[in-house]
């Protein structure tokens, strides 16, 4: 092979949720994005066909230029895995079966020839395991030389938990957890169980841990799993539906609970909460077994985290706190999406073996910051041609103009640089507001994102500060922790607002900075450095210099039931439809009394709405 030739490595994830694709140019990430982003269909697991054009095209590339294409499990193993669980249930799950084998014996057992028909692509294609691409999107892109691994997610294959070591430009896997026995797919039922759906709201049931009593915790551990020293544990199948049926839990589990699954969208009750909470307490303990043992058995220094269970900030963050390792580093794009990444890196490095420089210092996912993005041309194009009114700034102006918009209560829409790699807004695809604001939490909750009043918002802060408000001193760049906010920022709580249960917590008023503090004093923090995002860098400091506090909110530029936004429409279209009160798009700025309302005529508008 010459050497002096570019290598492009195409990766690939689909047809289970969150279809992505990644591109790789001599071991560097170069772009990556979620189906999602462009089709306008929250976690769209369909061939990621949208996200491999914006690939392409960020390098000017045709299919023609791609050395390698790696799709991120082996289709054949998956198929034996489901083939040989229904035959173990059978009669049971028929209904299951008739519906899932017929799109397996068309589609997904032929991925090669789908991946060569769908790209009209006739080069090399690979496929590692489900956890192999795990494993390689948290090692590989992290700072560390060499680090143990851990994934936990759903299930893969057969594995739903695994942990080893990479070592320079390697990874080797040495142990795993196998179907049905799955962390994810515990977490999964009780998300199905108390009202959310599966594989998008287990984040809602984390954010609702903190308003119930682990009252529950002690009948999980002796009823649903038997959990040993190291991590590892079984499942008692006998309160699962998922192996067989269409649903999560089955009768047995709801006696043991006395009660059916909630429905969704009815009231949340206390025992909805206290549900929540037991859960997320066994969740963080397993965590925290497996994350000790791992460094008993590797002796690493380092942990680097991927598959869907590591979206657990929570967990995370004890992990941080609570074991032996001196760092720890999680895949941004930690579930089924950075499979992408983790694919097309495997082949990088595994595949064809090439060297590996990392510093222990500086990671290899540029902030994440992997998506499209649009100049001010483009932007005032699309606004001109709908006749938008707008101000355009000098970028020099726009930390202070939008720092002293914060501050005076207002909501901001802030559309800058390329789109983020994962499920969070990281100051790119952000609605920010002010962190000291006592109502903004419901404010934001209710009138602009139309999602739930009990979820939390994240803070960003600035890196060099994050000890000031918060109990940690550590990179979090992804949002991916979760640390208590500091004594010194904590105010006092009367004794009756003590004794509050349940959601008439909300209103408590906990911290200097009460729009980003949980109930149990918590947040999920974002650590912003100047040299990785520039333009936010210098508008939360001088949101600090002027005003005196390093902390905004930030969330992601989307409303409920919506993928985050990538394209200025989306935006625009975004901002008309909740109560932000500015959007800054690049140079951009537009104030929402200006505004028209939105002509429902006009062709973009129409096809947004086609989703």
């Amino acid at each position: 092979m010459n050497n002096n030739k570019d290598i492009y490595i195409l990766g690939i994830s689909a047809f289970y949720h969150d279809s992505a694709a990644a591109l790789v140019k001599n071991g560097d990430i170069i772009a990556a994005a979620q189906e999602e982003r462009f089709t306008r269909k929250k976690h769209d697991q369909s061939f990621p066909k949208n996200a491999v054009g914006f690939c392409l095209g960020k390098e000017n590339l045709t299919i023609k230029d791609i050395d390698y294409v790696v799709f991120y499990d082996k289709p054949f193993i998956k198929f034996e895995r489901i083939l040989e669980t229904y035959l173990a249930y059978a009669p049971f799950g028929i209904r299951s079966f008739i519906k899932a084998i017929p799109l397996w014996i068309k589609k997904k057992l032929w991925m090669k020839d789908l991946i060569k028909n769908e790209l009209e692509y006739d080069g090399k294609i690979i496929f590692p395991e489900h956890h192999e691409a795990h494993a390689a999107s948290a090692f590989f892109p992290s700072p560390y030389k060499e680090a143990a691994i851990l994934t936990m997610d759903g299930v893969g294959e057969w594995t739903t938990a695994s942990f080893g070591v990479g070592k320079d430009n390697r990874i080797s896997l040495k142990s795993e957890i196998k179907f049905p026995h799955s962390l994810g797919l515990l977490y999964s039922a009780f998300t199905y169980y108390t009202g959310f759906r599966v594989n998008s709201g287990e984040y809602k049931v984390m954010g609702l841990a903190p308003y119930g009593r682990p009252k529950y915790a002690k009948m999980i551990l002796k009823e649903l799993i038997d959990l040993k020293e190291d991590g590892s544990f079984r499942l008692n199948m006998k309160y699962f539906n998922y192996c067989a049926g269409l649903t999560m839990t089955n009768s047995a589990f709801h006696k043991l609970f006395g009660r059916l699954p909630r429905k969704p969208e009815s009231k949340l009750t206390q025992d909805d909460m206290d549900i929540a909470r037991s859960i997320q307490d066994v969740t963080e303990e397993i965590m925290l077994r497996m994350a000790r043992h791992v460094h008993k058995i590797t002796g690493m220094d380092y942990l680097t985290l991927a598959g869907g269970v590591a979206l657990n900030c929570v967990g995370n963050g004890r992990i941080l706190r609570e074991t032996p390792f001196k760092g720890i580093w999680i895949q941004p794009a930690a579930g089924d999406a950075g499979g992408a990444i983790g694919a097309a890196l495997f082949a990088w490095y595994q595949y064809l073996g090439r060297e590996r420089t990392a510093d222990n210092e500086n990671d290899f996912q540029k902030g994440s910051f992997l998506g499209p993005e649009y100049s001010d041309e483009e932007i005032k194009k699309f606004l001109e041609s709908n006749k938008v009114p707008y101000e355009e700034l000098t970028p020099g102006s726009i930390p202070e103009r939008i720092a002293d918009l914060i501050a005076n209560n207002n909501v901001i829409g802030w559309f800058e640089g390329r789109m983020e790699f994962g499920p969070r807004a990281l100051g790119s695809r952000s609605i920010l507001g002010d962190a000291r604001s006592p109502k903004m939490q419901e404010i934001m909750n209710l009138k602009i994102k139309f999602r739930e009043s009990f979820r939390p918002f994240a803070p960003s802060v600035l890196r060099e500060k994050v000890s000031e408000y918060f109990d940690m001193n550590a990179d979090s760049p992804y949002m991916l922790l979760v640390a208590p906010v500091r004594e010194s920022k904590r105010l006092k709580v009367s004794e009756e607002e003590e004794k509050l249960f349940g959601l008439a917590r909300l209103n408590v008023q906990r911290s200097t900075i009460p729009a980003v503090t949980h109930v149990d004093y918590s947040a999920r923090v974002q650590t912003v450095k100047r040299g990785t995002n520039p333009l936010f860098y210098d508008m939360i400091k001088k949101f600090d210099e002027k005003y005196g506090c390093p902390v905004v909110i930030n969330t992601s530029f989307n409303v409920r039931g919506e993928p985050i936004v990538a394209t200025p429409q989306h935006a625009y279209i975004c901002f008309m439809r909740t109560n932000m009160d500015y959007l800054i798009m690049g140079s951009i700025l537009l104030e929402k009394k200006s505004q028209k309302p939105l002509d429902k005529d006009v062709n973009w508008l129409k096809e947004y709405e086609l989703d």
